[in-house]
């Protein structure tokens, strides 16, 4: 019986399409270097070719436009992220709010040892296009159900908590880390996590297996003052 022979042509002891693995990969690490540097609105296709050491023809061959490249860049610093965090979470601990504290400073100290990426992921999307907020919107929806699973008590036993809550919480989580990242990262991490599990404690009362809501501190009376006129005798 005759078989038909496929014969892949290498050049330099590359096939094609690992050549064209490797452009693709260029581009979106100088991508999120030139974002992160410049901004996304203020960066050219030219620059981010520049940066690669490509011709644009070869931009083109992997993206459509700048957009396309973007929301390439964010989906694979939000992919990495989650991967990271997920991992840090089931080696933090068994209570559930170890885990969760666990996940949450792998998630920090990630975006300070790559402030780069980091403003990708946080603040270059922010009000590009509808397939932006999309994709933005579904990666809060991943992290969203990998803080409920962290919460739950064993393998299954998942209570959903109310979603405007649940998404309040994450959403709220990261604009804690935006405004940290925006600050030159200058509160400590401990801090920075401190406070983004305060919020997170919101969803894990709801959450059997999780923790009860943590009280707030007490805050010091509100005194009201009198207001004295001046004598002007």
């Amino acid at each position: 019986m005759q078989q038909d022979v496929v014969v892949t042509r290498k050049i330099g002891g590359k096939t094609v399409e690992e050549r064209r693995s490797e452009r693709w990969r260029r581009l979106i690490d100088a991508a999120v270097k030139v974002y992160g540097e410049r901004g996304y609105r203020n960066s050219t296709v030219k620059a981010v070719c520049d940066s690669a050491g490509l011709t644009e023809r070869y931009f083109y061959e992997s993206f459509s436009n700048s957009e396309d490249l973007l929301c390439a860049c964010f989906q694979e610093a939000a992919d990495r992220l989650l991967m990271r965090v997920r991992r840090a979470g089931l080696q933090g601990g068994g209570a559930p709010m170890e885990r969760v504290r666990a996940g949450v400073l792998e998630y920090l100290r990630h975006l300070q040892a790559e402030p780069a990426a980091a403003r990708v992921f946080l603040i270059e999307m922010s009000s590009v296009s509808a397939r932006a907020d999309a994709l933005v919107s579904a990666s809060l929806d991943r992290f969203a159900a990998l803080l409920v699973d962290f919460l739950a008590s064993g393998p299954g036993d998942h209570v959903e908590p109310p979603r405007l809550l649940l998404r309040g919480a994450i959403g709220g989580g990261l604009h804690v880390a935006q405004a940290w990242t925006s600050s030159g990262y200058a509160e400590p991490v401990g801090s920075v996590a401190d406070t983004i599990l305060q919020i997170y404690g919101l969803v894990a009362a709801h959450i059997p297996g999780g923790v009860p809501q943590a009280p707030m501190r007490a805050s010091a009376p509100f005194r009201s003052r009198k207001r004295v006129a001046a004598n002007t005798e």
